[in-house]
This record gives C-alpha cells, sequence and structure tokens, in this order.
C-alpha cells in the first residue's frame, strides 16, 4: 500500500531545517501517524491465529528481572539475559496455557514454578501446567529466557541507548506475554544497566541499587497496563529534569513528570507548559490517573513522532512540539488508562487524542483555532480517503498491517472529526459530560473498552439512542455527498416561503442522518439560523416567511466538517422515491417558444403545476387540481417571458419537485 510519501517528504524538511518546538507547525497527530503507520509489521501468520489460540486465563501482573548491562556497551548487543514471572487467574479449567513469544527474537530456556515443561513454535510458547487448575485459581509461572542478538525494532540498542517500542504487538518480541490489548496486567520491572546509565520506565521509581559498577532500577506501576504500552528507555549520560504537578483533588500532593533528553536538546518550552496542560485534560477528562508521567527523546531508531507508553512517552530526538506532546499526553488518558479492547477499537485511542491536541488549542488559543484544526483534518481526510470504516470487526480478529491500522486519513484525521460532529449532534453541555463520564467510569479506568462501550456512554449521558451515529461513522466508510437545491416562492401579501430539498448521491453508504443547520437572510439584513433533522433522503423542508428572503446557506458554521457536494438554487429532483410522482426536464431548454413539461403520477392526487421567477414569485399556473394517475404533457409558450432563468414547480400530493427553466431568444 502506498503509504504517506508527501508527509515523509515535508517531516524530512522539517526535520533538516532544525525547525523547534517554538517555530513548527508541523501536527501532533501528522508526527505520530507517520511512525506508527511505517513502523514493521509482524511476520504474516495464518488468518484466525490469535483467535484460535485458547486464552482461558488473565494476566493479572509480569515481574521482569532483566540484565541489559552489555547493551550499552561496545558493540552494542541486542541480547539479554531474562526471567519472567507472570501472574494469572485461571478463567475455565486449564492444564496449560498459550503466550505470544517471537521464535526470532526470544530463545525460552526454561519454565519453573506451575510449569513444567514447554514447546516454543510459530511465535506461540505453549507451558504445560503441573496440574489442572480450576476457574478463579492463581498461577505464577516463570519463564527463564534470552533475547537473541537481532534487531527486532521492539528491543532497540544503538550506542549507549536502549529502548523498547511496541505498538501495536512489539512486546512478543522482548518477553513472553498475553500480547492483546483487552489483557492489562500490572508491572514489576527490575532492570540491570552500567552505573553511568538513566533508565525509566512505567509506573513509580521503588529504589534503585547500586553494586560495584552496575545499577539496578526498580519500577512498579500498580495500575494495569497493556503489553504494549510497557517501556524501558535508558541511555548512557541521559540528561534528566523533573517537574512536579499539584493535584486538582488535594494540592498539597503533587506527581512527578521526567523528561529524559539527548544532551544539546532543551525541553524547557514543555517542561513550562505541561503543568498547564495537565491541568486541563485532568478538568476535562478525569483528574490525572497516575502516579507520575514523562516523556524520553530517544534516537535515530525512532525517527518520527511518539509512542504514549503508559506514563513514559517516547519522542523522536529533539521533538519537543507543543503539538506532538498534547497528543500523546492525552493518551495518558485515552489509549493507556481506558484502552482500546481490541485493534477494531483504536478509534478510542487515536482519534481521541487527535480531538484532544484541537481541543488543547481551543484552550489556548480560542474555538476558532480548535475549528481550524478539525477542519485541517477533514482536507487531510477528504483529500487521502481510502475508503474503508473506522473500526473494522476483523480487525479485532486479525490485526491489520500499520499503514492501514495507523492511517492518517482514517484513524486519526477521520476519527477526530467524526467526535467533533459528536459534540455539534450533542451539544457542548452533554458532549464534555459524556467524556468525563467516560473517563471517570470505574468500568473502564486501568481497563479496556470497545466502541460499543462508548456508544452506550452517550446514550446513557445525552438520554438518547445514538447508535445510527456510530453505525454511519464509525463502521461505514466515506461521508454524505450532498446534492441540494433551495428555492424561494413568493406567497403574495408579503409572505415568502423558503423550500430546501436534500438528496445525498453516494453510494457506500447511501444515507448518512444528521441534524442540520440553515442560514437564510433577508432583504433587511437580518439573518436567521433554522435547525432541522435530515434523516431521510430526498428530504424536503419548507419555511414561511413575512418578509423576502435573499439568501440560502446550508451549514454554514461548517458543523458536518466531512462532506462535498453543493446547495444551489432552482434546481430540484426529477423523483420522490415512494412519493409516486416523478417530473421530466422541459424539452427543448432552452426555449425561445414552446416547451414541453412532462410529470407523471403513480396514483391520483392533487396537483399544482406552476412557473416562477428565480426568487419564487408566481408568474403563471399551468395546472391546478385533483388527477388521476398517468403521465400529463403540458406546452408552455416561453415567446411572453424575458430572456433569462425561471422555475417550473410541481405540487403533488404534498410533495414538490422543482426544475430550471432557461428562455432564450
Amino acid at each position: 500500500m502506498k503509504r504517506l510519501t508527501f508527509l515523509s517528504l515535508l517531516m524530512i524538511i522539517l526535520c533538516l531545517a532544525g525547525i523547534t518546538q517554538a517555530q513548527t507547525n508541523m501536527r501532533g497527530s501528522a508526527y505520530c501517524a507517520q511512525k506508527k503507520s511505517n513502523a514493521p509489521d509482524l511476520p504474516s501468520r495464518p488468518s484466525g491465529t490469535d483467535v484460535i489460540i485458547p486464552h482461558s486465563f488473565d494476566v493479572l501482573k509480569y515481574t521482569l528481572d532483566l540484565d541489559i548491562y552489555s547493551c550499552f556497551l561496545s558493540p552494542y548487543p541486542n541480547s539479554f539475559k531474562a526471567t519472567n514471572v507472570i501472574n494469572f487467574r485461571v478463567d475455565t479449567a486449564l492444564s496449560s496455557i498459550k503466550l505470544h513469544a517471537v521464535n526470532s527474537s526470544l530463545l525460552i530456556d526454561s519454565v519453573r514454578m506451575a510449569g513444567i515443561s514447554f514447546s516454543h513454535a510459530s511465535d506461540i510458547l505453549t507451558i504445560q501446567l503441573n496440574r489442572t487448575y480450576n476457574p478463579g485459581e492463581i498461577v505464577n509461572v516463570k519463564v527463564c529466557y534470552h533475547h537473541k542478538n537481532v534487531s527486532d525494532q521492539a528491543f532497540n540498542v544503538q550506542g549507549g541507548m536502549v529502548f523498547t517500542d511496541c505498538e501495536p504487538e512489539g512486546a512478543r518480541r522482548w518477553f513472553p506475554c498475553w500480547d492483546k490489548p483487552s489483557d492489562k496486567a500490572t508491572l514489576d520491572l527490575k532492570v540491570k544497566v552500567p552505573l553511568n546509565a538513566r533508565l525509566g520506565s512505567n509506573g513509580h521509581l521503588a529504589d534503585s541499587t547500586v553494586s560495584g559498577d552496575t545499577l539496578k532500577y526498580h519500577w512498579v506501576s500498580n495500575q494495569n497496563i497493556s503489553t504494549y504500552l510497557m517501556v524501558m528507555s535508558g541511555k548512557i549520560n541521559y540528561k534528566l529534569n523533573i517537574v512536579y504537578w499539584h493535584k486538582l483533588s488535594n494540592p498539597a500532593d503533587s506527581i512527578p513528570i521526567r523528561f529524559y533528553f539527548n544532551y544539546g536538546e532543551n525541553p524547557t518550552y514543555i517542561q513550562n507548559i505541561i503543568g498547564a496542560m495537565t491541568t486541563y485534560y485532568s478538568e476535562t477528562f478525569c483528574e490525572h490517573p497516575f502516579d507520575k508521567n514523562g516523556f524520553a527523546t530517544l534516537n535515530n531508531l525512532f525517527a518520527w513522532g511518539g509512542m504514549e507508553n503508559q506514563t513514559l512517552t517516547s519522542l523522536c530526538p529533539n521533538c519537543w512540539q507543543e503539538g506532538l506532546v498534547a497528543h500523546e499526553f492525552a493518551h495518558q488518558w485515552f489509549g493507556d488508562m481506558i484502552t482500546c479492547a481490541t485493534w477494531a477499537d483504536i478509534w478510542l485511542n487515536e482519534g481521541f487524542a487527535t480531538f484532544s491536541e484541537a481541543l488543547w488549542l481551543e484552550n489556548t488559543g480560542g474555538y476558532s483555532a480548535y475549528k481550524n484544526d478539525i477542519l485541517n483534518d477533514a482536507s487531510n481526510y477528504l483529500s487521502s480517503n481510502p475508503g474503508w470504516a473506522i473500526s473494522d470487526p476483523e480487525w479485532a480478529i486479525n490485526t491489520p498491517s500499520n499503514d492501514v491500522l495507523f492511517n492518517y486519513a482514517i484513524t486519526y484525521c477521520k476519527g477526530a472529526c467524526v467526535l467533533h460532529e459528536l459534540r455539534y449532534v450533542l451539544g457542548d453541555s452533554l458532549f464534555f459530560a459524556t467524556l468525563a463520564s467516560y473517563a471517570s467510569d470505574t468500568n473502564f479506568r486501568f481497563k479496556s473498552a470497545n466502541v460499543a462501550d462508548f456508544n452506550a456512554k452517550v446514550n446513557s449521558v445525552a438520554g438518547g439512542n445514538y447508535d445510527w451515529f456510530f453505525e454511519q461513522w464509525i463502521f461505514q466508510p466515506n461521508h454524505p455527498i450532498y446534492q441540494n437545491t433551495y428555492n424561494f416562492e413568493d406567497q403574495g401579501n408579503g409572505n415568502w416561503k423558503a423550500n430546501f430539498f436534500m438528496t445525498q448521491i453516494q453510494s457506500n453508504p447511501t444515507f448518512f442522518k444528521m441534524p442540520v443547520q440553515v442560514k437564510i437572510r433577508f432583504a433587511d439584513n437580518t439573518d436567521t439560523l433554522i435547525n432541522a433533522m435530515n434523516d431521510a433522503n430526498y428530504q424536503q423542508f419548507s419555511w414561511t416567511f413575512n418578509k423576502r428572503p435573499v439568501f440560502f446557506q446550508f451549514d454554514p458554521d461548517q458543523q458536518i466538517v466531512i462532506k462535498e457536494g453543493s446547495t444551489i438554487v432552482g434546481i430540484g429532483q426529477d423523483l420522490l422515491p415512494g412519493a409516486g410522482i416523478h417530473l421530466a426536464q422541459n424539452t427543448p431548454n432552452p426555449a425561445s417558444g414552446m416547451t414541453r413539461i412532462v410529470y407523471e403520477l403513480d396514483k391520483a392526487m392533487p396537483v399544482k403545476l406552476e412557473i416562477l421567477s428565480l426568487v419564487g414569485k408566481s408568474i403563471t399556473i399551468l395546472a391546478d387540481g385533483n388527477m388521476t394517475a398517468g403521465k400529463y404533457n403540458v406546452d408552455y409558450d416561453c415567446s411572453q417571458l424575458s430572456p433569462g432563468i425561471y422555475l417550473y414547480q410541481l405540487h403533488a400530493g404534498g410533495n414538490m419537485l422543482t426544475k430550471k427553466l432557461v428562455v432564450s431568444r
């Protein structure tokens, strides 16, 4: 699949120009998408492999003990020795478990505790247990293993720096695990490094001990983490700054935010704003959920963007850009605290973080800054839409390639635009109440959620059924293409009617239900904003006023940001499906003398056919009365009209069709 070639080139130019966080306009979502979409995919495996692997247990905790001391020293090998104790609860009776462990990266030495034997093939580690365990029992299995001296893009070593990078399923390359986002567990990580190396990880630093020239870090996360969000980032002589954010719930308490960075970098700007950003997200979603947080810039093996590892985000070298940080930091709430249950639910991660990046702009620059960012997303989507839905149920079974899963147009840009449109549909009060309720819900905090969960949350908070919104915007591809028409009709005695006919012409899906707004301006230079629900295709609306309308605009505030099409005066439809009426284009057209207008009725109904001026003033009535079913030919002499554009309009059975008549000489 062709990837984001232009975006890649643009990023290279920006990087070579040495643009800093105070100067660049590169959007954080674009950085993130570029990094993730170009990450290496897992080795191909048979369709449905992960489905047929029995998973009748829930991992509660991973206890990792790694010796990566030599990885920091020349010749910088990728090999290390480690143990992993997997603590799990049995869901259904089992006598063996299966874990993900990539054969090309990991060499299993032995299994211990409840494990008595193992086999390792096709990237699956099967461990035979010492007996059959019943539901509810807690079991510990210890795996002793080596990481091979191979570069696998998950465990990265270069010139005194070591870091992991796992999304979507790279954790299985550096430790045996159940490597799916829904099975979250706590983490206890001990790591041996040289004395002059600094190493950060998830959770809080429980202790660090020195023995000779060796430093052993002990990081503990008491909050559940998905395996793809587990991380180590370490470097010889890593720079480290720490700032503190005071909790909203208890200002006397604070959490450290750690900044690991390379020599020559300057994270001061982000350090200065991270407190305000934490406060804003805490006030908008829920209070910052973790014991600490942090960022670590890496090296050229991590050339672009960021990765939202729980409480320690990875950034590309010198990438202290505000937009990138705003995007990745929002993931601490949406992606880390609440994680997508499957890769079919990736919108709950990337769509939310991209939208949050726009919200941060609204906080710092006002609504116009937010809206411009959303419109930028819409433009990127419309120009690059590959034609698939935001969520494909197949992705829950078979993980798609990274350039599909992290497609910039769909997962990021359309994802953010859909949240904007949900904000428009619900209104600000209900929308932000929904976000806060979702983030605070103990059913999801430090757990996982799927799109249906968020859909249910919207229904609950908003007090209605919004399944239609999710079905069309999340589970269906593409967007509406409108071919709308309108006209103004002089009713006499100073009364006017505005007629608006809505049509969508896209094929897949054929219709998007949405509330719509139209703005009408009158001859006295006043405006009115009208709200209507477009809940059927080929739908007509009419409004009557006691003053002359002179201007009509559909969606004046661009709230339906992902759409195409036009709204023009006078040109109606040939056919109203289900109404039983048809109006053909007059022939000849343009006409200078006689022209014929043809209409058909499927059943008897009252009919009125008239000629109107372009502003809707009635000129002549050609038919008026009850008509039987059939085809009618009406001849009209245009020679009495001045050259120009006119309308002819058929009212039949409570419906209306309008066509344009051109008179020439």
